[in-house]
């Protein structure tokens, strides 16, 4: 073979070669784009408003401040301070009772007549009393005009004072013997039971007709305008609760907030815990005496005004990782993040602490984050394939 010959044999060979290496070249670049790519969709999750709202994804901002809630069992309360007890002050038979229970009454007006010999004592005493103020105060007047004359000495003119003020006295007693008992009830042997604020009967003990012993309850009138929230913490928690923090009260198909009024400083001898009361408005009437409801109490803590947390039902582990998946206009992107201390109940309302990761103004999915986990495990499988 000669020189040019072997030339010709090579030049082809080496082509092939090189055209096989360009094209690996291509490949690799290929690949690498492709990596690159996959990467930077990472964690990236891609969903429309109507899959957002039909996975039922709902969408919430961190709260900021305070160092979390704790949620628990309360029950609803009568104000004590709007609470009254209406009791027959004498004893005899009850004739009428004008008012049923749930009906609205005002202060002064009456809500039982009671007969009895006693009535009847006590109106005679004022009947009896004022007949003699009256005598007394004539005698004062007509010796004073006698003294005038100097037809009386003023002895007899201090005498008749005198007993023109004790008979004022023993009418001015016997009026408020009457008005300890109630008010005129129509006749001199019945005396009117009054109501002694303004509310709504919440409880009758007595019927028409019934005999009753001086001090039997016969209604009790409530101002339900505001009821009040008890509830009993743990003192570790308690030591966490002041007045003035938030309650928001939950029951079926209601929700309203209340204003903690009252933090006992000592436990309860039976329970060993911390009673709590506060104030919650009831204008609309939506509350009602006796009802178990669910109370979230803010937690106060020291330093913790700037502190973010989110519901525990926002926290996913990925990878070992604590996340949150933050709203984006395409969807959701994954957020790593420090969690601090668990707040309440994880599995109902509670709340978790975030130390770092969020700065509290992304919109966050707050319910439903498993599905964005689901649905992130199907996008890394497909980059694995």
């Amino acid at each position: 073979m000669n020189r040019n010959t072997f030339i010709y044999a090579v030049l082809p060979l080496s082509l092939a070669l090189a055209a096989c290496g360009n094209s690996q070249d291509g490949a690799s670049k290929e690949e690498k784009a492709a990596g690159e790519a996959a990467h930077a969709d990472e964690g990236k999750i891609t969903l429309s408003q109507e899959q957002i709202a039909s996975a039922g994804i709902q969408i919430g901002r961190p709260t900021m401040g305070g160092s979390g809630t704790l949620e628990l069992p309360a029950t609803i309360e009568g104000d004590p301070q709007g609470t009254q007890v209406v009791s027959a002050a004498i004893g005899g038979r009850v004739v009428a009772l004008p008012y049923n229970l749930g009906q609205s009454v005002g202060r002064g007006q009456t809500l039982a007549v009671i007969e009895s010999r006693e009535a009847a004592m006590l109106k005679g005493e004022v009947e009896a009393s004022r007949a003699r103020l009256a005598l007394a105060n004539s005698n004062l007047v007509r010796e004073q005009r006698l003294f005038a004359q100097r037809v009386s000495p003023e002895q007899d003119l201090i005498a008749a004072r005198t007993a023109a003020t004790e008979a004022r006295i023993a009418y001015n007693q016997a009026q408020g013997q009457v008005s300890a008992a109630g008010v005129g009830g129509g006749g001199l042997n019945r005396l009117g039971i009054t109501a002694p604020i303004s509310g709504q009967v919440i409880a009758r003990s007595v019927v028409l007709g019934q005999t009753v012993d001086a001090n039997a309850e016969l209604y009790r009138v409530a101002d339900l305008s505001s009821v009040s929230l008890a509830l009993n913490l743990q003192p570790a928690d308690a030591g966490r609760v002041r007045a003035g923090n938030t309650v928001t009260v939950t029951a079926p198909g209601r929700t309203a907030t209340a204003t903690v009024t009252f933090v006992s400083p000592a436990l309860d001898a039976q329970t060993r815990l911390v009673p709590v009361i506060a104030s919650l408005d009831n204008r609309a009437g939506q509350w009602r005496v006796g009802e178990p409801v669910t109370a979230s109490v803010q937690l106060s803590g020291e330093g913790e005004d700037g502190v973010v947390r989110v519901p525990s039902t926002a926290v996913q582990t990925v990878e070992g990782k604590s996340v949150v998946f933050v709203r984006t206009k395409a969807g959701f992107q994954v957020v790593p993040v420090t969690l601090g201390d668990n707040v309440g109940d994880s599995g109902a309302g509670g709340s978790v602490i975030v130390r770092s990761g969020l700065t509290g103004t992304e919109q966050i999915a707050t319910s439903n984050s498993f599905t964005l986990k689901a649905e992130l495990g199907k996008g890394e499988a497909a980059h694995e394939d």
